[in-house]
């Protein structure tokens, strides 16, 4: 019995995915639950197991393709007796990518292009909020195809469309000394080729050759690209910044870091960050939320988990530490070496960045004193950690030298207002000022 297997729902609204490795090639034989194809998601890259034992028949799509949730990824042969039905979301064949970037061109090309007929009398079907993200973004729905349900048009359908629009064309605009405006075009065709940037004068006319090499945008770099483009044209962005005095926690630090060590735990400032800004979400629950746009409905968080952004070989992503308000400062700091290990090892389950309500970008270890960190969409603030680093300051009108690390704040203001942002600001300053206070609500 032939088996068609269907990339299946990974959750938490993911549409779409990329091919990233195949594991298996044609003519292999497979075991049920066996590792067949590494996908990569807007959360992170995961292994896609086969549903049945059987011979893979044929792989649907190559390694850089991007396939639609319920297409067709592999066809597997199965002997009749294992033979079994297997359960995946319906959708037509046609939603397989082909090569490359198939599946935005198509959801990219206008209705009219084809017969001249589609685009004027397509009915259009889409939410207010992706109709008012349109109008935002000067894009006309009906030269949009919706990948939705009964062809609904989805917010990632126009990212996916405002990606392949600048794609095909460049367009600047160059004054002349008479006052005229030239317009050129440049089409992005070749991988490797020399940019000109011309530059005109009276009687004289110098031309500069830059060579640009083209990289693909793939796998978490085109991810982690979309994710931000979204949240900074759907949030709301503020950033509020503050300079917080951690010479305590510094002290602290040190004498708890060798204690951890003797078990074998490397015990940072992240940990204590983390239980200082669990407080502030408790004593400010709407920093601990989301915004349903549809619905105009807040969604207050009961749970904190915390999104620690990390660095990897391969782009930004953000494991998730579920729960972390019941783990204890050694259990904080396990968690997130084992996380941050297997982030930038690429070996992250989809759980492991599901369900965040808040994140932490920490780049204390690579300088900076402020930042504007990028909202991780849905959420409605994501704190800034910079370096730690000795400062002059007055204290009871004496100059004194004092540890002093960056706070940045970046908050949606749809949601969150200002006073807000300030009080829970405080409250996370107070508690890394005073560490001892965390122990006290440990207690």
């Amino acid at each position: 019995m032939l088996v068609e297997f269907r990339l299946p729902d990974l959750g938490e609204g993911i549409a779409e995915g990329e091919v990233v490795k195949w594991l298996v090639q044609e003519g292999d034989w497979v075991q049920e639950d066996q590792p067949l194809v590494e996908v990569q998601t807007d959360k992170a890259t995961v292994e896609i197991p086969s549903p049945v034992a059987g011979r893979v028949r044929q792989r649907m799509a190559k390694e850089g393709d991007i396939v639609q949730v319920g297409a067709v990824l592999i066809t597997i042969e199965t002997d009749g007796q294992d033979a079994r039905a297997v359960q995946t979301a319906p959708a037509d064949a046609s939603a397989v990518a082909s090569p490359g970037h198939a599946a935005d061109s198509q959801a990219a090309r206008p209705a009219g292009d084809g017969d001249g007929t589609g685009a004027e009398k397509r009915r259009v079907l889409a939410a207010p909020v992706v109709r008012k993200m349109a109008r935002e973004m000067g894009i006309d729905l009906r030269q949009v195809t919706g990948s939705g349900p009964g062809g609904r048009i989805l917010k990632a359908d126009l990212q996916r469309f405002t990606e392949a629009r600048s794609a095909r064309v460049i367009e600047w605009q160059q004054e002349k000394h008479e006052g005229h405006v030239q317009q050129e075009r440049y089409a992005q065709q070749e991988s490797f080729a020399p940019v000109r940037d011309q530059h005109s004068a009276i009687g004289t006319q110098n031309m500069v050759e830059v060579e640009v090499e083209r990289q693909p945008l793939r796998g978490i770099r085109r991810a982690m690209a979309r994710r931000m483009a979204l949240s900074m044209r759907t949030a709301a962005h503020c950033t509020g910044m503050d300079e917080v005095d951690v010479t305590e926690l510094v002290a602290l630090r040190r004498q708890m870091a060798e204690k951890a060590a003797e078990k074998g735990v490397k015990l940072t400032y992240l940990p204590f960050i983390i239980k200082a800004v669990i407080s502030g979400l408790k004593a400010y629950p709407i920093m601990n939320a989301s915004l349903d746009e549809e619905k105009e409905e807040i969604l207050i968080k009961r749970e904190y988990h915390i999104g620690i952004a990390v660095d990897t070989p391969e782009g930004l992503v953000v494991p998730v530490i579920h729960h972390a308000d019941r783990l204890s400062l050694i259990q904080l700091a396990e968690t997130i070496e084992n996380l941050t290990q297997r982030a930038r090892e690429g070996k992250l389950r989809l759980v492991d960045v599901q369900g965040g309500t808040f994140t932490i970008s920490n780049i204390g270890a690579l300088g900076g004193t402020f930042a504007t960190p990028v909202i991780n969409y849905p959420e409605v603030a994501i704190l800034g950690v910079n370096r730690i680093q000795p400062k002059p300051v007055v204290r009871e009108d004496q100059i004194v030298i004092r540890q002093m690390m960056g706070l940045s704040l970046s908050f949606d203001h749809r949601v969150i207002d200002g006073a807000t942002s300030a009080r829970f600001t405080n409250h996370v300053t107070r508690y890394l000022e005073q560490p001892s206070l965390l122990f006290m609500e440990m207690v």
